[in-house]
Order: C-alpha cells, then structure tokens, then sequence
C-alpha cells in the first residue's frame, strides 16, 4: 500500500496539459521552502491500494499522470510507484507519466521503474534559486529529463517540449 497525501484530477500545474497527480507521503529532503511540508512524514498519508489509485487515473481515460509529492522515490514507495507505473502504461501505453523527485538524475538513473516513466523532474528545490518563471520546475537547479532519450544516451537529456 501507497502512503498518499492527495490524488487531484484534472491538474494542469505538474506537467503539460490535464493530469491526475498523485501526491505520495514521505520525502527525506524536507527543503526549506518546500510548498509541501505537510507531505514530509512518510505517516501522514493515507494508505491506500495501488489497485484503487489505477482505478482512479483510468477513469480518466484523456488526462496523463503525475507521481509527485513528498517523493514518490522515498524508499518506502519506490516499490509501490513501479508497481503503479507499470499497471498505467500498460493499460494505457499513451499516457505520459511525468515523477518529481528530490533525488538527481544520477542518483536514480538505473532503478528499473524508470522504463515506465517519461519525464523526471529532479533535484531538490532550493529556495535560493526559486523562480516563478520556470516551467514545471520550482527551483533553477532542478532539470525536467526526458527519460527514455537519457536511458538510451546514458546521460541525463531535458525534455522538449513537443510543437503543437
């Protein structure tokens, strides 16, 4: 079971276009600053079963999905978010499944889970470098990594964003 602070639907603030973000309990960082410090302690969140969550994000069959938090890599949910990410994309291999982490790029480069997602957003959020101008980012140190194309390169690559 995931320990979840809140799924919202129909969110356009955690990536391109409508989302089901859900925002799981627990992120070890605790960044001064954070617009979330209620989701830090990995026992606030309800518990809830990865089979209810994949029921909620199918039935919206158009919006994409957002794994977000706290941190959804905090060890406790790394398990359980593969699992999530698995059951999504395949049963809905065009959604987007975007995941913002407090970790680097190279800290969580090989995690299996990743073949499932296709954007990471990392990088702890430094107040110092925050920026309301950014997009889909908090803080000018984090990136927004286009997964897939950094497994294939080996190195971290930013996502574009497609023309539309």
């Amino acid at each position: 079971m995931l320990s979840i602070i809140d799924i919202i639907e129909d969110t356009t603030v955690d990536g391109p276009g409508f989302r089901t973000a859900i925002y799981a309990a627990g992120c070890p960082n605790k960044c001064p600053g954070c617009h979330n410090p209620e989701s830090w302690d990995i026992h606030k969140g309800k518990k809830v079963r990865t089979e209810e969550i994949v029921e909620k994000v199918l039935a919206d069959e158009f919006a994409n999905v957002t794994f977000s938090g706290g941190d959804p890599l905090h060890p406790a949910n790394r398990e359980d978010i593969a699992r999530l990410a698995e059951e999504i994309r395949g049963r809905y291999p065009n959604k987007t499944i975007w995941l913002y982490t407090g970790y680097d790029w190279e800290q969580i480069c090989e995690f299996a889970l990743l073949k499932n997602i296709d954007v990471v957003v990392d990088g702890e959020f430094i107040e110092a470098y925050k920026d309301g101008s950014l997009h889909w980012k908090g803080s000018s140190n984090q990136r927004v990594i286009d997964v897939q194309r950094s497994l294939l390169m080996g190195e971290a690559v930013l996502y574009e964003e497609p023309d539309t």
